[in-house]
């Protein structure tokens, strides 16, 4: 299951996973882009289905858990990667209230939805493994605005928390902490402020944005049994920023 499946890290994920092998079940808000890229994988000669909806809404999440079981007989791995920055970006008290109610819907809610859904068909079957994307501002104050900043650190929290909950019970949970992606959010940005290309990638080792294909392949390892003795960690695909 990889949620925010319609773009980006999610779209490559998907298209990723599938080709080694594994049938995905993607999952976001926009239908046009799920069933297209439903359909190019499976020309392909992999294994896909989508559901639509939004993270934030836990029925929603159920429905794509319920669809995964339904078509492909279980749940071995889920990617919850679906995430909001914010639409503005300023100091604290410069945000606009919705900003804050939909940055820690999407991003904390989104991910605790997950995780209560799909932990249950993995205790089930007696194993799983779940990566959740969280962000270099899950550790640093990045610049992001701090609604995000602080809804990075709770997913490194839930991380942790559920990594510990039910390790004993073969279900390993890690973390992404991703560094500036060239993604369709990132891309946004960039066109409407250039000068943000640089800004983004100043703290950096590597003076560049990443490709979503190298956060996917980061998430493939962390989900397959390659990762085996990895749980309630977070793995760093960030450039080097947290190095310096």
């Amino acid at each position: 299951m990889v949620t925010g499946a319609s773009s980006g890290i999610g779209e490559a994920a998907a298209r990723l996973f599938a080709a080694e092998g594994a049938a995905v079940v993607l999952m976001a808000r926009r239908e046009d882009r799920l069933a297209q890229l439903a359909q190019e994988i499976e020309a392909s000669g992999g294994r896909a289905a989508f559901s639509v909806g939004d993270v934030a809404r836990a029925e929603d999440v159920e429905r794509a858990v319920v669809t995964a079981t339904e078509r492909f007989g279980g749940l071995d791995g889920a990617f919850n990667n679906a995430g909001y920055a914010g639409s503005v970006f300023g100091r604290t008290h410069e945000l606009p209230q919705k900003d804050f109610d939909q940055i820690m819907d999407v991003n904390v809610r989104g991910t605790w939805n997950c995780l209560r859904h799909q932990i249950p068909v993995m205790l089930e079957a007696g194993r799983g493994a779940i990566v959740n994307t969280a962000s270099s501002a899950a550790v640093i104050a990045t610049g992001a605005p701090s609604p995000y900043v602080a809804a990075k650190h709770a997913v490194l929290g839930l991380t942790k928390a559920t990594a510990a909950e039910y390790g004993a019970q073969g279900i390993r949970v890690n973390s992404l902490v991703v560094g500036t992606t060239r993604t369709e959010m990132i891309s946004a940005a960039v066109e409407g402020n250039p000068a943000l290309e640089e800004a983004f990638v100043a703290r950096q080792i590597q003076q560049r944005m990443a490709e979503p294909q190298e956060v996917a392949e980061a998430a493939l390892w962390l989900l397959s049994d390659r990762s085996s003795f990895a749980t309630g960690s977070h793995v760093a695909v960030d450039g080097g920023i947290l190095a310096i």
